[in-house]
């Protein structure tokens, strides 16, 4: 499965632990899913990224302050479904690139990368997320 370089943006196919289930004791996610790249940041002196990624579900938000609307062309740009689908701000993976939890596509098997998100929507996403995390250091320049 070829893994590109991760970039802010991005759209992945990843094996997400929502925060419920990590705290219940889960380690490995229960279903893959899509996900968007929210930070991706060089950590240490090999050069490893730390990548943050927010998961898109079809579940309304039980907070609509914490989730941004996916547009339905951006999701069938992405080959994502026709449903409503929202990318969920307050309930965050991180982890090592390229990591273990990265899947391949459905319909794709030889990538994990779905596509980027447009430059509104990703600006949307990280706006939200700083609402949610007030002290998060996200900047321009990690889009």
């Amino acid at each position: 499965m070829e893994i590109p370089a991760p970039k802010v943006g991005h759209v992945i196919a990843y094996a997400y632990v929502w925060r419920q289930e990590y705290a219940a004791g889960q380690r490995e996610g229960a279903k893959n899913r899509p996900c968007a790249i929210v930070l991706a940041t060089a950590r240490d002196n090999g050069g490893r990224l730390i990548v943050t990624v927010a998961p898109i579900t079809h579940t309304p938000p039980s907070d609509p302050a914490a989730a941004v609307e996916i547009w339905p062309l951006t999701k069938k740009r992405l080959g994502l479904d026709g449903n409503r689908s929202w990318v969920i701000v307050d309930d965050l993976n991180v982890f090592t690139w390229p990591g273990f939890d990265l899947q391949p596509v459905p319909q794709r098997p030889e990538t994990c990368l779905y596509g980027p998100l447009p430059g509104g929507l990703i600006r949307q996403i990280r706006a939200a997320i700083a609402r949610c995390y007030p002290s998060a250091a996200l900047s321009d320049r990690d889009v």
